[in-house]
């Protein structure tokens, strides 16, 4: 119930910041006129930051590495249920990663229609919706729920690699799509904000996942007493 609790006031965290992104400060400074929530703040960044192609093929490549993940635990419910003959007879987290990935799936297109802001460049000559980052949002979702059923599937011995792969995945591409020059900074923010709600959403509904130890996860926050930080606690 605390993680549906946390998931709950992330996502709403996430919609008053959507709001305020179509809200507050929004000044025609994208390409063709567009019009930009947070003008003077994402604008500022812009300049600070430019564009960088090399990071931006990185990030795409990166975003390849998380649909095949999906796609090998689509494959692994596929055989389960070919081969048991029945829904019911698939792993409970292969069906839980099923539902999570729908969901995903569902905000990826909800925000590729709704259009809160366009890109600070064109793509193909053609304003593109870059609100929230969806290569953010699908790296960090992807990554780190793939990891508690890799836990159950792979030698304890090699988990740690595998966690800190998964990690760096999602962290490197957050980074690359910021550094890249191809979104706001406002649209990172709003793909965190929502992949970390979706995450803790995951985490609740989880059949693998272990107890939560909320003392040191509080302590990570307020004191930075640990290496992990809280989307590693939660989402791990």
């Amino acid at each position: 119930m605390r993680l549906f609790a946390i998931a709950g006031a992330l996502l709403l965290l996430f919609i008053l910041f959507t709001a305020a992104v179509a809200n507050v400060d929004v000044q025609p400074i994208g390409p063709n006129a567009s019009s930009v929530g947070f003008a003077s703040a994402n604008g500022h960044f812009r300049d600070l930051i430019g564009n960088n192609d090399g990071w931006y093929r990185f990030t795409e490549v990166l975003g390849v590495l998380s649909i095949l993940v999906m796609l090998m635990f689509a494959a692994i419910g596929v055989i389960q249920l070919v081969t048991r003959k029945a829904l019911k007879k698939v792993d409970s987290e292969i069906l839980a990663l099923g539902v999570f990935y729908a969901i995903v799936i569902f905000f990826y297109l909800l925000f590729n229609v709704v259009a809160v802001n366009y890109r600070p460049i064109l793509v193909d000559g053609q304003l593109e919706a870059s609100y929230p980052s969806s290569h953010s949002m699908l790296a960090v979702c992807v990554m780190l729920s793939a990891i508690l059923p890799l836990k159950k599937r792979l030698p304890a011995k090699v988990m740690p690699a595998v966690k800190a792969v998964c990690i760096a995945v999602a962290a490197l591409t957050v980074l690359g799509r910021l550094l890249s020059g191809v979104h706001w900074f406002t649209d990172i923010v709003g793909g965190v904000l929502l992949s970390c709600a979706l995450i803790c959403a995951c985490r609740a509904i989880s059949p693998c996942a272990a107890p939560v130890n909320w003392t040191k996860t509080l302590k990570c926050i307020l004191f930075f007493e640990d290496k992990y930080c809280i989307i590693l606690r939660i989402g791990v």
